[in-house]
């Protein structure tokens, strides 16, 4: 019998024959992913949501969809959000020109309301709802709700004069992370959405750095991967070539030659300290690329860096 005939004898039509393919295509690729869904069944994924994928309406919709697919095949993803782009956009409408430091953003009292308005207010919202809308049960939280992040005031050493500190503003630095009210979330089949606004000994509010705060996030909830989005297809050598895989060593020394510099310094940095203190690798992940998420971590073709501890 022919492959273009039914039992029957009839033809079978072009439009059926032609989408059989694709559908094969898509049960091998759902069978492909049983043993990633079964290796990591129950475990916690921290993702940072940032770059492209934040301001695409189409990787929008993409990145929520992945997120809720991972809950719902057994992960624990938690996301942690920056939104640089968007307070850019609304500190460039109020006249002010933002300023950076080794990667940081200098944040005086204005610019922090800014940031609070635009991370808590507005970015944390819109992606609770995405995730909502794509069947999910999302909840949007900050560094100050439930204790979440204790933080302090962050110097950084000057460049030029190691011993002189340079006082970034309303910069946090990390003092403490209490997971409860993640892992309550979690327990209870919602997906916790972090804004990183992180709280002070005295009530003040801290901008903090969302690949930080996803790091130290992933690290205490002792997270089996840190997936860090990015605008890049991950971390690049001076000529360009994607580095695929990286240890600490290998890190030190492109610190040290100057390949990663600039916003890759917090990110690569955060990232190495999670692999140290146990999480089980970080992936630094090319958010431009559609479903990148379930990719990196539902199939053997990888779209980014790879840092483990050793």
């Amino acid at each position: 019998m022919s492959a273009e005939q039914q039992t029957d004898g009839s033809a079978v039509p072009p439009a059926e024959s032609s989408a059989a393919a694709p559908a094969a295509l898509k049960a091998a690729i759902l069978a492909e992913a049983l043993p990633y869904i079964r290796r990591f069944h129950g475990k916690i994924v921290v993702v940072k949501y940032g770059g492209n994928a934040m301001t695409d309406e189409g990787l929008k919709q993409s990145f929520a969809r992945d997120v809720v697919l991972l809950k719902l095949v057994g992960l624990n993803p938690v996301v942690v959000h920056g939104g640089g782009p968007q307070i850019e956009q609304l500190l460039t409408r109020v006249g002010k020109k933002g300023e950076f430091v080794q990667g940081m953003r200098v944040t005086d009292a204005e610019t922090m309301d800014i940031v609070e308005m635009v991370l808590a207010g507005q970015v944390n919202k819109e992606i609770v709802e995405l995730i909502n809308h794509a069947g999910g049960r999302a909840v949007g939280l900050t560094g100050q709700d439930g204790g979440l992040i204790q933080a302090r005031r962050m110097k950084i050493a000057s460049k030029d004069k190691p011993e002189e500190e340079i006082d970034i503003g309303q910069v946090g630095e990390i003092e403490r992370i209490d997971p409860g009210i993640i892992q309550t979330l979690t327990a209870s089949g919602f997906i916790p959405v972090i804004a990183p606004i992180g709280s002070g000994a005295e009530g003040e509010t801290y901008n903090i750095n969302a690949d930080v705060v996803a790091g130290k996030v992933a690290e205490v909830l002792k997270a089996e991967k840190l997936v860090l989005l990015t605008t890049t297809p991950g971390v690049l050598d001076k000529s360009g070539r994607l580095l695929t895989g990286l240890t600490a060593r290998r890190i030190d020394e492109l610190f040290a030659d100057g390949t990663i510099s600039g916003g890759m310094l917090p990110k690569i940095s955060s990232a190495l300290e999670a692999a140290r203190a146990g999480v089980n690798s970080v992936h630094i992940v090319d958010g431009r690329v559609d479903h990148c998420l379930l990719l990196e971590l539902m199939t053997d073709h990888g779209v980014g860096t790879m840092i483990r501890s050793h």
